[in-house]
């Protein structure tokens, strides 16, 4: 058996908030599709706000901005990724509509 391989198109948007000059906020989604569905899932990535600024609402904002973005684009579902460590994320999206669906495995490199 051979495996073989293509490559696939994804693509990124980067949402972000800028204060003074510098970036103080972030979050990226990523648009890709598979063979086993028509529409394409994105994947939130890089959500931050600066620690001085946490609990204004700026990161819900963001990530809500995200939301609708991957609406808007068709896909099908969006999945955040979070570390065991951050339970007042895990809160915030749990408020958004996010569900706590899986367990995230990685190599780090």
């Amino acid at each position: 058996m051979e495996i073989k391989q293509t490559d696939i198109t994804a693509r990124g948007i980067k949402f972000f908030v800028m204060e003074n000059g510098a970036e103080v906020a972030r979050a990226h989604l990523y648009l890709m599709a598979n063979g086993l569905h028509t529409k394409p899932f994105g994947l939130m990535e890089d959500v931050f706000v600066d620690e001085s600024l946490r609990g204004q609402g700026i990161g819900t904002e963001l990530v809500q901005k995200l939301i609708e973005a991957a609406k808007d684009a068709g896909c099908y579902k969006l999945i955040a990724t979070s570390r065991h460590s951050r339970p007042k994320v895990h809160e915030l999206y749990e408020k958004l509509g996010f569900k706590n669906h899986g367990v995230e495995f990685r190599i780090d490199f």
